[in-house]
């Protein structure tokens, strides 16, 4: 069974590259990645936040954040 992984971004460069060279490459059979676009999707803000994620683009693997770089903090997208 492929674990939960939810990537957050906000569509800026940084979350498009962090997109493509790591959400789109994590093996479907380990992973089942869910793509959060938070400038389209402000409702999940929250969710994020108590996810602990801080600023995008972050993965949520196992309950844990893993952020990538530095994008947009996520009280920059409220």
């Amino acid at each position: 069974m492929a674990q939960k992984a939810v990537f957050y971004h906000a569509g800026c460069p940084v979350c498009i590259d962090a997109e493509q060279r790591f959400a789109h490459s994590l093996d479907p059979r380990a992973f089942d990645v869910e793509i959060v676009h938070l400038g389209e999707d402000k409702s999940r803000i929250l969710e994020a936040q108590q996810s602990g994620v801080r600023s995008v683009p972050a993965f949520v693997v196992g309950g844990e954040p893993y952020h990538i770089n530095f994008g947009a903090a996520l009280s920059d997208l409220q």
